[in-house]
């Protein structure tokens, strides 16, 4: 007997076995499975309409909302292909990721208007207004449930570009199936559940969650932007019992509640967005916060390696354990590495993508492996440490120095809000270390304080960890993800 090669539309399933149960709560809007069935079919029936070719790259740019989530799930009822778009991009940006994707047509919210006629300006493309009329419209009559095409593209999302020009990673139905089986098989699901999903839905973290509340036929607390007393508040009145955050959200949120204690129905803080600094994890474990480290990335439609709820304290700064059926090996010049012993995570199973749009070959794609570029080691039990990104590790006379390590280290100085640490060249070292700090409101940025903290890291780390200067600014680039743009620190301290 052969393996199924489609499956019944599983918010179209959802519709009809619970059809009144929240699906998207966004504020005082509550948007029903049932309802949510329709917002998709309607936009499915207005993209048919545009008579285009099967899978050809649909184009979005828009906040966080229903009209969002209708379009991922009116992809399988048009046959084309949704490309989220980054909102916080440049019209420049998002003029190269129109090019690349091929995209036949952008569609955009009435926010975000202006930058799609901006990205737009020198590659005319028909543009369309998502609004509260365009979703309304009455679709046709269904005669039959749709069926989704495991093998199908749904999306193309474009890598974070971290380490440059950024990637299309093609997500079929089945890497968004088998990741939403595989996060179920490790967190649990339980009937209560309700998820509260703060990122944005152009990111694999977002949208996998939007995907997985159809899956799963929870409700998804959805809101329209990340303001950590709301959050907090929204915890509460919804009974959320999982939340999706990275570190800087969870940071903001911890200080907003101060030590008032969370309920006890939040049962999971998926935490992504690359390892978080210790002392906010020992704060959480003190406050008896359920947070689990997560890793993954858009080329594994969202989690790789989930830490288990029940292994939170004792394994601290884990990442956990690979999903199931993920493999997840650490290749050490083609071999595989000891326990405790640094090499590059590679990954393999059916929540990874096979290819890149455009790319017919990639060096991270290799022998039905993806290679992460993540540096990081499994222990004796199989658990994974997340290391680094190897394009920022700093080798300093010989020596490995992670950036990640030394970061944690200033994070817990009380006068540090936020910190990068990249390489700045050295005649003697080759590299040495330089750290980028964003000081606590209030806190003095002057040379004195430079000096305290070379000193109190030069206490903890080995001298060719400890940074050589401190440079103090407002804030720090990060990716919508969370994760800090090391490569643009590079460029702007080069260039002082």
């Amino acid at each position: 007997m052969s393996l199924p090669t489609t499956l019944p539309d599983w918010l179209a399933r959802r519709a009809a076995s619970h059809p009144e149960r929240p699906a998207l709560i966004t504020g005082a809007q509550r948007v029903s499975f049932a309802q949510l069935d329709v917002l998709a079919d309607a936009a499915a029936a207005h993209l048919r309409a545009l008579k285009l070719e099967p899978g050809a790259p649909v184009a979005l740019l828009a906040g966080n909302g229903p009209a969002f989530a209708a379009l991922i799930h009116a992809m399988p009822r048009c046959g084309a292909t949704l490309t989220p778009l980054n909102t916080r991009l440049s019209p420049e940006e998002l003029a190269w990721q129109l090019e690349d994707s091929g995209a036949r047509v952008l569609l955009h919210d009435a926010d975000h208007a202006e930058l799609a006629a901006a990205a737009t300006a020198h590659r005319p493309l028909p543009l369309i207004a998502v609004d509260q009329a365009w979703l309304a419209a009455p679709p046709p009559r269904r005669d039959a449930e749709p069926l989704i095409d495991l093998a199908a593209t749904h999306t193309i999302i474009y890598t974070s570009g971290t380490t440059g020009r950024p990637k299309g990673a093609r997500l079929s139905y089945a890497n968004h199936w088998w990741s939403a089986g595989a996060s179920a098989l490790n967190l649990g699901l339980y009937a209560d559940d309700c998820w509260l999903a703060p990122l944005p839905l152009f990111h694999i973290g977002g949208m996998a969650v939007i995907l997985r509340g159809a899956i799963y036929g929870i409700s998804i607390v959805l809101p329209p932007r990340f303001d950590p007393a709301a959050i907090n508040a929204a915890i509460e009145a919804e009974r959320v019992t999982i939340i999706s955050v990275v570190a800087t959200m969870l940071q903001r949120m911890l200080d907003e509640r101060g030590d008032h204690p969370y309920p006890s129905h939040l049962r999971c803080v998926l935490l992504g967005g690359g390892p978080a600094p210790r002392p906010m994890l020992e704060r959480c474990a003190a406050l008896r916060l359920p947070v689990v480290q997560t890793y993954g990335m858009t080329e594994t439609a969202s989690q790789a390696a989930t830490l288990a709820p029940a292994d939170a304290l004792r394994k601290l700064g884990s990442a956990g354990r690979p999903l199931l059926p993920l493999e997840l090996q650490i290749s050490v010049d083609g071999r595989m590495a000891a326990p405790g012993e640094v090499g590059e995570i590679r990954v393999r199973g059916p929540m990874v993508i096979s290819d890149y749009h455009g790319r017919a070959e990639s060096a991270a794609l290799r022998e039905g492996w993806l290679y992460t570029g993540d540096l990081g080691y499994l222990d004796a039990e199989g658990y994974l440490y997340v290391v680094d990104r190897r394009s920022d590790l700093i080798i300093s006379g010989g020596e490995n120095v992670y950036p990640a390590e030394v970061e944690a280290t200033l994070s817990a100085h009380p006068s540090v809000a936020d910190v990068a640490v990249v390489a700045t060249a050295d005649p003697q070292w080759g590299q040495t270390p330089l750290a980028v700090v964003v000081p606590h409101s209030g806190i003095v940025a002057d040379p004195a304080l430079a000096t305290t903290l070379i000193a109190y890291c030069r206490e903890r780390l080995a001298g060719y960890k400890t940074p050589r200067r401190v440079v103090f600014a407002a804030s720090l680039p990060r990716t919508a993800a969370g994760k800090l743009q090391r490569r643009r620190i590079r460029e702007q301290m080069a260039g002082e």
